[in-house]
């Protein structure tokens, strides 16, 4: 059977159909992936990390590599800063960074890392240089540790935690 002329490029040239392709990939904007987990103790404490790389405390995580997963992110960002392999992790915001300063704009993942035991909360320590502390705070001591836009987006993933309905919010408020 011959294609029609008419037919789709990907049916009349699977080759040309792949360096179209291509060059899309090519020219089309990048979004940079962030990932982070939301963790707390037994007694309901969030768990923060103090990054020695920016000013004050933030979630854990990080951002994602090229073309990887946000939660495989997640879960390497964990294992590489704070030694915690944690299980099976249920996504609770996607948030929308507006490009800042010299940035471009970002997607930021927002996984629930659930509650840790106390044998796993008591053994929570930086293992990379890139942290300087490491702490489970109440949710205000939170609130007075984070800069105002990452509280935001906590705020909306913990609302999301609470209701079982993740949620897409645009700088951390809803969109």
């Amino acid at each position: 059977m011959t294609p029609r002329q008419d037919s789709p490029l990907y049916e009349r040239d699977p080759q040309a159909w792949i360096r179209h392709l291509a060059e899309g990939n090519r020219t089309q904007p990048r979004k940079r992936v962030a990932a982070e987990v939301l963790a707390h103790d037994t007694a309901g404490r969030l768990l923060l990390v103090d990054p020695s790389y920016k000013p004050g405390w933030d979630i854990p995580g990080g951002m994602a590599e090229a073309n990887e997963p946000p939660l495989h992110a997640a879960r390497r960002e964990l294992r590489e800063e704070l030694g915690l392999d944690l299980g099976r992790m249920a996504l609770l915001c996607v948030d929308w960074v507006a490009p800042h300063g010299p940035w471009d704009d970002l997607l930021v993942f927002v996984f629930d890392g659930g509650v840790l035991t106390l044998e796993e909360a008591a053994d929570v320590h930086p293992v990379d240089d890139e942290i300087a502390d490491v702490g489970f705070f109440t949710h205000t001591e939170a609130q007075n540790r984070l800069r105002g836009d990452i509280w935001h987006r906590t705020q909306k993933a913990l609302s999301a935690r609470n209701s079982g309905c993740p949620t897409y919010t645009h700088n951390g408020h809803t969109a």
